[in-house]
């Protein structure tokens, strides 16, 4: 029986009471009893309009299913469709034109255009890996990925390989000649770099001496005047160095002593309550908002075991430099923190309210996650000179809404702890996730309901498609989930994005973001297509890791965002139209083959995630597929994999039988790319006992009945069963 504290009407899991008691009110300027007091009200009062909300989208989704069961084949109508949903407000009246008001918003997300790195707050080694990839070595990233071959001898063999090197010095030069152009002759042949009158000189081989095209470019360095140690510069809007090592192997061999070039990477980082972490209970939270206090106060540290030595990795500090005339700089050393609380659907068993119901989740982190950045911005000197947020900002994405009038809801949430907390009204700004279809289909109505505090529109294509395939579950079979990628209503929902985006005024002001880069060990492949999302004018998207961040940084120095968006916002929006067609097969004349082709490709994602998730506890994994390629899996790809089964069950084009063959038989292949984890259960050796297999063929066989097609669900079900077993 866990223990719990009553306090103002609320019954508290001690763990959770102890923590926020004893760790996040010291030094608070919020007093014990304000705290509870005000929570305690917020509960009482936002907990009916949290539960209606639910009820609203159970009650679209029914009428939905009805009209489709009544409309299907030959019997549908685009035209009658769309009325339909405006009927029953699915979609709302369009609103006036207007821009967003936010203000005080950090220059990462407003004027800056970079990576995002998207990160598990459970995981704090993840956390500051995340945090300090702010800064990453460009030789390193390309040294260690697939970006630089193993052709012609160039392996990563032994500790340094100076083939590789050479392949990393050349493509790291051909990097300077287009972000740091030379008025002539090329940065492959430079053989010094001088400060001589407040300016660059480059001494090439041939012994001319050659300045910058743009000598602004060039804002500072570390070291000596005459022999810097770095040489600081900045390219649309990103910075990078220039660093000089002469102890460094790679310096000896280089014909200008470069060591190596140090690139601004991740700007931005969400520190993930959500999708990819596997939390709970009170226990699992506290170890979140843990890590989110260390995070705000600076001091949060992990010790780490590397090539058989420890060391303990804290946050970075902000860098020193100086400018050519003598004056002393300072840029920011960290990623700027998003916090990402989870959305409206759960309730968590760690706060009890007064008639004996779980605390909606949302509400929770909402509180709790506010008051910890709180030491952030009302004790500046708390923080160890690591501060977050320099314009005295909150920043908290708020994924899966449902179209404005849940958007208002989480406004009105926001404006409510900001109350509790004596905050200025929009000192919170949120993240809207546009990863529903109510939401896309509403987009402008959306970002109106918080025109005062969004900083953030992102497009989440997984937890989209997951929510296209449950919405329009009863209009027929859908295509393959690779032919559902090709659909058009894909790339109208990116565009849209975007479109709406702009002409609500985000350019300059705000984040306009796209989606993970999902495999991580492909580094070459991402270099290649990712800059895809940089060309639609997003100026943030998503990746897996502190080297992705670092290549994906290359692709915001070949395009200028700032100046894309004003050449993309004279375009004519994406048709609504669009995104609301529905990806069914054109026909499901497949074979046997291809079905169990198919059904085992979901069945080996939705397997390998959910037993690390289930035993272990691990939200976010990289889980080799059917071809053993490793792909970043969460929730969202969890919601698809299962939603898309569920969907070809419903229709007939698979049976029961065949789907827990196809299970029985990938569980044995899971666990077999498992088996070198000590801690794993193989689910193979005792299905009817395996609690994870269990939940796994439950997400699938009861997929149509689960709430939009989440997971969250019974994912906590079946955790909380494990725990307790």
């Amino acid at each position: 029986m866990k223990q719990r504290i009553s306090i103002s009407n609320l019954q508290v899991d001690q763990a959770l009471f102890n923590f926020i008691e004893n760790e996040v009110l010291p030094d608070n300027p919020i007093s014990s009893d304000r705290f509870w007091q005000h929570f305690s009200t917020l509960i009482e009062e936002l907990s009916p309009e949290n539960r209606q909300l639910l009820d609203t989208r159970d009650s679209m989704q029914s009428q939905i299913d009805s009209w489709h069961k009544q409309n299907q084949g030959d019997k549908f109508n685009f035209a009658s469709y769309k009325q339909f949903l405006k009927d029953i407000n699915y979609i709302v009246p369009e609103v006036a034109d207007f821009e967003i008001s936010t203000t005080n918003v950090d220059k990462e997300l407003a004027t800056m255009a970079g990576p995002q790195l998207v990160v598990p707050i459970m995981n704090a080694r993840f956390a500051l890996n995340a945090v300090n990839a702010r800064w990453g070595s460009l030789y390193d990233s390309l040294y260690g990925s697939d970006v630089i071959s193993d052709d012609n001898g160039a392996e990563k063999s032994g500790p340094y390989n100076p083939l590789r090197g050479a392949k990393v010095i050349a493509f790291a030069r051909d990097f300077l000649d287009q972000a740091l152009p030379l008025a002539s002759g090329s940065h492959k042949n430079a053989v010094a770099y001088q400060i001589q009158a407040q300016e660059i000189v480059v001494t090439l081989k041939d012994g001319s001496q050659n300045k910058l095209v743009n000598n602004t470019a060039f804002i500072g360095f570390t070291g000596n005047i005459s022999n810097p140690d770095t040489l600081l510069f900045k390219h649309n809007g990103l910075h990078f160095e220039i660093v000089f090592d002469n102890t460094s192997n790679i310096a000896q061999s280089d014909s200008a002593g470069i060591s190596d070039i140090t690139i601004e990477a991740a700007l931005t980082t969400i520190m993930d309550c959500e999708d990819s972490v596997a939390a709970v209970d009170a226990q699992d939270k506290v170890i979140g908002y843990r890590n989110w206090l260390g995070l705000i106060k600076g001091n949060l540290t992990e010790t780490i075991s590397k090539g058989g030595k420890e060391f303990t990795r804290v946050m970075n500090p902000d860098r020193k430099y100086q400018t050519a005339d003598g004056e002393a700089i300072s840029i920011k050393g960290r990623s700027l923190m998003f916090v990402r609380n989870v959305g409206h659907l759960m309730t968590n068993n760690a706060i009890i309210d007064a008639k004996g119901n779980q605390v909606p989740e949302g509400i929770m982190d909402a509180m709790i996650t506010a008051i910890i950045a709180l030491h952030g911005i009302k004790n500046s000197d708390s923080n160890n000179g690591l501060g977050n947020s320099q314009t005295g900002s909150i920043y908290i994405v708020k994924p899966k809404m449902h179209g404005p009038v849940e958007v208002a809801f989480a406004d009105k949430l926001f404006a409510s702890v900001e109350d509790a907390l004596e905050l200025p009204r929009s000192t919170i700004k949120m993240g809207i996730m546009d990863e529903e279809r109510r939401t896309s289909v509403n987009l402008k109505a959306c970002i109106h309901a918080a025109k005062d505090r969004v900083v953030f529109i992102n497009t989440g294509f997984l937890d989209r498609t997951g929510d296209e395939i449950h919405t329009s579950m009863e209009a027929g079979p859908m295509a393959r989930k690779a032919d559902i990628k090709l659909t058009k209503w894909i790339s109208a929902y990116e565009d849209n994005n975007v479109d709406i985006g702009l002409e609500c005024g985000f350019s300059s002001k705000a984040q306009i973001g796209k989606g993970m880069w999902p495999i991580p060990d492909q580094m070459a492949n991402m270099l290649a297509t990712k800059i895809n999302h940089v060309e639609t004018g997003a100026n943030t998207a998503w990746v897996p890791s502190p080297t992705a961040a670092v290549l994906h940084a290359l692709h915001y120095h070949s395009v200028d965002v700032f100046k894309l968006q004003n050449e993309i916002s004279q375009r004519a929006n994406a048709s609504v139209d669009d995104i609301l067609t529905i990806p069914l097969a054109q026909n499901t004349d497949w074979t046997e083959t291809e079905i169990f082709e198919e059904l085992e490709n979901n069945a080996q994602g939705i397997l390998g995630y959910v037993v690390r998730w289930i035993d272990q506890g691990v939200g976010c994994s990289k889980v080799p597929d059917i071809n053993n390629v490793g792909l970043m899996e969460d929730r969202a790809t969890l919601r698809i994999s299962s939603q898309h089964i569920a969907n070809w069950l419903h229709h007939n084009i698979c049976t029961k039988e065949q789907v827990l063959a196809s299970m029985k038989k990938m569980a044995e292949i899971v666990d077999k790319q498992n088996e070198a984890d000590k801690e794993y259960s193989p689910m193979h050796k005792d299905f009817d006992n395996s609690i994870a297999f269990k939940a796994a063929c439950e997400l699938v066989f009861t997929g149509c009945n689960q709430p939009n097609g989440y997971t969250e669900p019974l994912l906590h079900q079946y955790r909380l069963d494990k725990k307790s077993a």
